[in-house]
């Protein structure tokens, strides 16, 4: 495989949806080991490869497969199918507030140490999320879940940095992260099998032989890569930042449940944590996520404007799930289906996006395919139950089209301006911010759909009037989001 990074503008363009990030210069004097490029034969690096993309490929497969189960999850443990959304939201929550350890974890003990830990972490509580009992277990397993796979890509990605060439880093990530693509194609079809055929718990449990043989890969295969030195941990940092972000997604859930008064108890101190966090972390040397990077204009419009994107599309699919299976009574299988034409789009798009954005810049991409991402949620707003399934096939898969081009974007549109040295910062910021922004889009859009639902309504035809109406709102959201992409620099616009 043969991809190419090239230079526009003084600007690195995407080849990959995933962050790009520039691997280290050849050592210099007073360099850690640990920030040099280890010479691998070929052989050793192919199964580094493979390893990675499996676990890509598990994590992302999990991540999708809930969706269309959600319903079952929900009949078996004798909640509504919007509770659910608790274990969609927990699980990338918990991914956002982890992620900025993983670095730090990496340097201290090790990238092989680490990754067998998030590997043993991830597959031991899948097997307590396929084994739970009610909804509080699940969000618990899901949020240990969380902590596993929010060590299992940035060190993987940390590990490929550290063991390929400039020349060959772009080559190697679209490799071990094309499973990676894979995983969200087949996930909705997969969870809608197993809860319709055999068990919803198998959607948890289906983890369990890939994580046996990721951990004999990591012992053979990952390579051992630590910082000589490192610096002090942000203990008190972390504590701030997760307890903000965690109290802050609690506070929405509690307006979904329509507990306004709990919402501001828990909301307010919340909101004040993250008040504070960013004013001690802009007054000390090593925060856990450094504020300083968003003083540079690309980095702080791609955080600014995939947070508000993701707001208005987060929640989309686990409300298509909702609208294909409660409001219109298709099968999971079917509702499965019905979501796979989106991924198939969102993995053929991405061959052709960076070169969309070389000829038309960040920009003019993204405004405009902002407002075009608005519209096509709009367009839900005519699904109803006489849809032909063609219909609803065709715009599902236009949907992941634009999303494919808005995704490779936006998550590429931070990096531009960015040295090596702060890369993985960068990194670990951007995807924080990115599960952030999918777990408050699924409380936001959840928070809507049980606004206009009437009480105690159970039956289709209230799910679609109330996911017309949500869709209309989420459309506005994110077509009015496209103008955060207007302050591009001129620089990032061209």
């Amino acid at each position: 495989m043969s991809i190419n990074l090239r230079r526009e503008h003084g600007h690195a363009l995407p080849c990959d949806n995933m962050a790009v990030m520039d691997s280290p210069n050849p050592p210099e004097a007073g360099t850690s080991p640990a920030d040099t490029v280890v010479a691998l034969d070929a052989r050793a690096k192919r199964s580094l490869l493979w390893l990675i993309a499996s676990s890509f490929f598990m994590q992302m497969l999990d991540s999708t497969i809930v969706n269309t189960a959600a319903p079952s999850i929900a009949a078996a443990l004798a909640v509504s199918p919007l509770s659910i959304k608790t274990a969609l939201i927990s699980y990338t929550l918990s991914l956002a507030v982890f992620i900025p350890l993983s670095s730090w974890l990496a340097d201290r003990f090790g990238t092989r140490r680490v990754f067998w830990a998030a590997i043993a972490i991830f597959t031991a509580s899948s097997l307590a999320c396929g084994l739970a009992q009610n909804l509080t277990m699940l969000v618990a397993s899901r949020i240990v879940q969380g902590f596993g796979g929010a060590m299992m890509m940035p060190v993987g990605r940390l590990a490929i940095l550290r063991s390929f060439s400039k020349a060959e880093f772009v080559s190697a990530m679209a490799f071990a992260t094309i499973p990676g693509l894979i995983g969200p194609a087949i996930g909705p079809f997969l969870g809608g099998v197993f809860s319709t055929w055999l068990s919803w718990r198998m959607i948890f449990l289906v983890n369990l032989p890939f994580g046996l043989v990721g951990l004999w890969m990591t012992r053979r295969h990952m390579p051992d890569y630590r910082a000589s030195s490192t610096t002090p941990l942000d203990l008190t940092g972390f504590a701030l930042f997760g307890l903000g972000v965690g109290g802050l997604s609690w506070g929405l859930e509690q307006v979904v449940e329509g507990q306004y008064v709990r919402t501001l108890l828990i909301g307010a101190p919340a909101i004040a944590l993250l008040v504070v966090y960013a004013w001690r972390s802009l007054r000390i040397a090593h925060p856990i996520v450094d504020l300083h990077l968003l003083r540079i204009a690309s980095f702080r419009i791609g955080i600014n404007g995939s947070f508000t994107t993701r707001l208005g599309v987060g929640g989309i699919y686990f409300l298509l799930t909702l609208l294909f299976q409660v409001g219109f009574g298709y099968s999971p299988v079917m509702a499965g289906l019905l979501q796979t034409p989106q991924a198939i789009a969102m993995l053929s798009t991405r061959f052709f996006v960076a070169s969309i954005i070389r000829h038309l810049g960040y920009r003019r991409v993204l405004v405009v395919n902002t407002a075009l991402a608005g519209l096509m949620i709009l367009s839900f707003a005519t699904f109803d139950a006489n849809t032909p399934i063609w219909r609803l096939c065709t715009q599902v898969f236009l949907f992941g089209m634009v999303m494919s081009i808005q995704y490779t974007a936006v998550n590429t549109l931070g990096f531009v301006d960015l040295v090596p040295a702060q890369a993985s910062m960068g990194s670990s910021m951007s995807s924080t911010a990115q599960n952030l922004s999918i777990s408050f889009g699924v409380a936001f859009g959840s928070l809507l759909m049980a606004a206009f639902l009437p009480v105690g309504a159970g039956s289709g035809e209230s799910y679609i009037g109330a996911f017309h109406a949500t869709v209309i709102i989420l459309g506005i959201v994110t077509i009015l989001s496209s103008a955060v992409f207007y302050r591009l620099p001129r620089a990032a616009a061209a």
